[in-house]
């Protein structure tokens, strides 16, 4: 991969290999890691769109938990800038993309619940 890369953690469909497939054109390659400090819950998905990619009507969404014995386990992908836009087109306004530190010590960024 060319040009700069970002790093986007992932601990929902954006792991599933149609989503990738749908979303980046491509299989990402990726390494566990863990988000420190949140918890996941639910929630529901109504646009049509981001349905039929993943399948599915609930996808999980982390909540800030600051407790550091919180953590969600996950896989961290690096990814070009143009891929990060593709990520941020297939989430729904639920969810919001900001910077956090991993487990590992790398920072990513990840999708969480909008404040």
């Amino acid at each position: 991969m060319s040009g700069r890369t970002e790093r986007l953690f992932s601990y929902g469909t954006l792991r599933q290999a149609n989503v990738q497939q749908k979303t980046f054109g491509r299989l990402l390659d990726g390494a566990p890691d863990a988000l420190v400090g949140f918890k996941e819950e639910m929630v529901r998905i109504t646009d049509p769109a981001v349905l039929a990619t993943s399948g599915r009507l609930f996808h999980p969404i982390v909540v800030r938990s600051d407790r550091t014995d919180d953590q969600v386990k996950g896989t961290v992908f690096e990814i070009s800038a143009d891929e990060l836009v593709a990520a941020d087109l297939y989430e729904v306004s639920d969810y919001e993309r900001v910077s956090a530190q991993l487990a590992s010590g790398l920072t990513a960024w990840v999708y969480v619940k909008r404040a």
